[in-house]
């Protein structure tokens, strides 16, 4: 099996120290968890705020350290500070807010400031600058300033900032929690593309249902451990579940969840409209 992440009984704590540097407070925010991703996957991992989903993707490119148990990104162990800089090549991370990401005043030459750091010759630069904007549909704004840009665009270019830099796998960690529903529909697509077309293992953080109903497989987390997981018509089957979780379903998903409460025999775990239509049809 070829294994873009493996994470092995995974421990990560906050600790809090007062003035004097005595230890005041221990947060365990994973707890044991133990997540496989294979190469040209797209996972989702859920979960409400302080679950743990955003501490895991920062381990995933080493930005974080476990403080037991083991991470493993494309074959390397995080816990080895001499690969760190092989990890984050093969492991991109997409942020919530991509004006914290822009380092350039000029689309195409954010877009090319990683592969430059990367040492990557300047000719090779500008190819993949076009090749990424291209695949996030935004080469047209390549001379425009990102100040410029809608939320949705800003994120696309963010996406295709990471891309540029080739890596394997690429975290988006919320990326669409500050982002219009419009905003949300571009980058989702954007991101479906490149796992679909370009075989890139995506690594989606989220707490937006709707989001993952295309994932191939979903980790829910709840106060740093992992309490469910399968594909998507697993886990929405189980909405009742999900709700101990603090956590939604789906609109469609609800619905028919709740004309099946009224005797309505509608199919568990409806994921789209065109499911439901198909489902209302044949009754």
């Amino acid at each position: 099996m070829n294994y873009m992440i493996r994470a092995k009984n995974l421990v990560y704590e906050y600790i809090r120290r007062d003035k004097e540097d005595n230890v005041v407070d221990i947060t365990t925010a994973i707890n044991k968890v133990n997540i496989d991703v294979e190469q040209g996957q797209f996972i989702a991992v859920l979960g409400h705020n302080g679950s743990g989903k955003s501490t895991f993707a920062k381990h995933i490119n080493g930005l974080l350290i476990p403080m037991e148990g083991s991470l493993w990104v494309d074959g390397k162990n995080t816990n080895d500070m001499k690969k760190l800089w092989e990890i984050r090549q093969s492991a991109g991370m997409v942020f919530q807010n991509p004006d914290n990401q822009f380092v350039a005043n000029v689309v195409e030459e954010d877009v090319g400031f990683g592969p430059e750091n990367l040492g990557v010759k300047t000719s090779k630069i500008w190819k993949r600058v076009e090749e990424s904007l291209s695949a996030v549909e935004m080469l047209p704004f390549r001379k425009k300033s990102p100040n410029k840009l809608s939320g949705g665009q800003k994120q696309r270019v963010a996406i295709a900032g990471v891309m540029a830099m080739r890596p394997k796998c690429i975290i988006l960690d919320e990326p669409t929690a500050m982002l219009d529903p419009g905003g949300r529909k571009e980058v989702m697509d954007t991101i479906r593309k490149l796992n679909k077309e370009e075989g890139m293992t995506v690594i989606l953080i989220t707490h937006y249902m709707d989001e993952v109903v295309y994932a191939d497989k979903i980790f829910v987390m709840d106060h740093g451990s992992v309490v469910m997981e399968g594909i998507p018509k697993e886990i929405f089957a189980q909405v009742d579940e999900l709700k101990n979780y603090h956590l939604n379903v789906p609109q469609v998903t609800e619905l028919a969840y709740e004309l099946r409460k009224e005797g309505i025999p509608m199919p568990k775990a409806v994921l789209t409209v065109e499911e439901f239509m198909e489902a209302f049809e044949k009754m």
